[in-house]
């Protein structure tokens, strides 16, 4: 299965095509867990913003990030209500935590840690919404999914704008290269329950 996706440039490595039919055969729950990483992404955006209040730049940018992945969270579960899929907990994959240990706990390491980690995450969502856009059998689903790409590119640059507009760019680069080869590890093994990042 050869994807017509672009590379993202953060990403060490794409998607496994395994990813991809593990993913269209579980499309309901893939859907489920998109509406959790919805959620999850209006959080770690609020979160950003009551940790460092006093940063203004990252509070104006991450405010309308909020905001939209709120709406993003509404869109999926409409799509949720359309198929009958009832809001339910799920255990989260072992991806978000994994990244999150890497964080260091002293500022500013902290900070550019975070950052940097949370658009590995968005680059990542938005290569693997490419992939359901372009696989989907649903073809309502599928264009769905595509026009959510858009912001999904939008916001994982902002994160690396923001650790460039705080950290020296040499530095945002090492940093950038550690995490991204810990991501790409991560997800090279498939995870046996289907999720968004599994």
């Amino acid at each position: 299965m050869i994807s017509t996706t672009a590379k993202i440039n953060l990403l060490k490595k794409p998607t496994q095509d395994s990813w991809i039919e593990q993913a269209i055969a579980n499309l309901d729950l893939i859907l489920l867990d998109h509406s959790h990483c919805e959620r999850k992404a209006a959080g770690a955006a609020i979160n950003f913003m009551f940790r460092y209040p006093s940063h203004a730049p990252l509070v104006r940018k991450l405010t309308a990030i909020a905001q939209e992945e709120l709406e993003h969270f509404e869109l999926v579960n409409q799509w949720l209500d359309r198929r009958g899929i009832p809001l339910a907990p799920l255990n989260p994959p072992p991806y978000g935590s994994t990244l999150k240990a890497q964080v260091r706990p002293q500022e500013p390491h902290r900070l550019l840690d975070s950052l940097l980690m949370t658009a590995l995450i968005e680059a990542r969502s938005h290569e693997r919404l490419g992939l359901l856009g372009e696989h989907c059998p649903d073809p309502e689903l599928a264009k769905f999914y595509r026009s959510l790409m858009a912001s999904e590119a939008r916001h994982y640059g902002i994160y690396w704008v923001l650790a460039d507009t705080y950290f020296d760019r040499d530095l945002v680069q090492q940093r950038l290269d550690e995490l991204a080869t810990v991501e790409s590890e991560i997800l090279s093994t498939l995870h046996p329950e289907p999720r968004i990042h599994s």
